[in-house]
């Protein structure tokens, strides 16, 4: 049968097969040899090999979503998302199977040289295989990178989002920037955790460094605000410019169940009066 031919051509020929086959890789127009060294991917192309060998021998030679293919999936998944981490870019992701083929098609041809027709056949069943499987290194890839992408917007958000403590019983959160639901969602946790980490009982939302103020936004605040009560903290609204104010009442946004204050300096004076403090200057005598 066609596949017990098909590896028994590997078996008997593996040796030149890898070698052909490294060849094919290290002399690429895409080949990153400044990412990976000769010895890690001699050993990732003998894994692959195996892996391939044992999924042909069963015989499943052309559906790799198959129980067969698992196994050899799972280590291009692997090797996808390690080369995502390590800087490889799709093509050069994919080179690693379809560089495989001209080599695969040579040794073929050499050894069925008696028979075209079976040639052709064999050479047909393994360009299709590596296809596939050269695709799914790309699926692979491109999911892994968005996952990578979405891990570093996640990370950016919260680093675009300290809370700091002011006061005993006082945090401040500066936001600098566009308000959305994404970055609303984090706004809240990062703001509640630090709550309950400091027992603040003032909670100081200025929002100088947020651009424009439209109903979406005022409704992102006002959600903040509520999540921040419910841990038993009051908010403070600070950085209503007096264009943001306008924009506001034309806008017949209410917030006034909310303490707004101009500045961040007012609103740290008004939190410190509601925890019990009261700012003194010195006195002449006292300099």
């Amino acid at each position: 049968m066609l596949h017990i031919q098909l590896v028994e051509i590997i078996k008997n020929h593996r040796d030149s097969l890898v070698k052909n086959w490294m060849t094919a890789q290290m002399s690429a127009d895409d080949m990153r040899l400044d990412l990976i060294d000769e010895q890690e991917l001699q050993s990732q192309s003998a894994e692959f090999l195996s892996r391939f060998q044992s999924a042909v021998s069963i015989g499943n030679l052309t559906n790799i979503r198959n129980a067969d293919w698992v196994a050899t999936l799972d280590f291009l998944g692997d090797l996808s998302r390690q080369r995502v981490r390590m800087g490889f870019s799709p093509s050069e992701t994919a080179l690693f199977v379809f560089s495989l083929k001209p080599a695969l098609a040579k040794l073929i041809r050499e050894t069925l040289k008696s028979d075209p027709k079976a040639i052709l056949e064999h050479n047909d069943a393994a360009s299709n295989l590596l296809d596939k499987l050269g695709l799914y290194t790309t699926e692979v890839f491109q999911k892994a990178r968005e996952d990578v992408v979405i891990r570093q917007q996640e990370d950016m958000l919260e680093l675009s989002t300290p809370v700091v403590k002011l006061w005993d019983g006082i945090v401040a959160l500066p936001i600098i920037g566009t308000l959305d639901s994404a970055r609303t969602s984090v706004v809240m946790e990062t703001l509640l955790q630090r709550i309950v980490e400091t027992g603040s009982e003032i909670a100081i939302i200025d929002i100088t460094g947020v651009p424009t103020v439209d109903t979406l936004v005022a409704q992102h605040l006002l959600k903040t605000v509520a999540a921040a009560r419910l841990m038993g903290a009051d908010c403070i609204i600070s950085g209503i410019r007096p264009q943001i104010a306008q924009t506001m009442v034309h806008l017949a946004i209410d917030l006034s169940a909310v303490t707004t204050k101009a500045t961040m300096a007012e609103a740290f004076k008004t939190a410190l009066e509601r925890t019990g403090y009261r700012l003194v200057a010195k006195t002449d005598s006292a300099k």
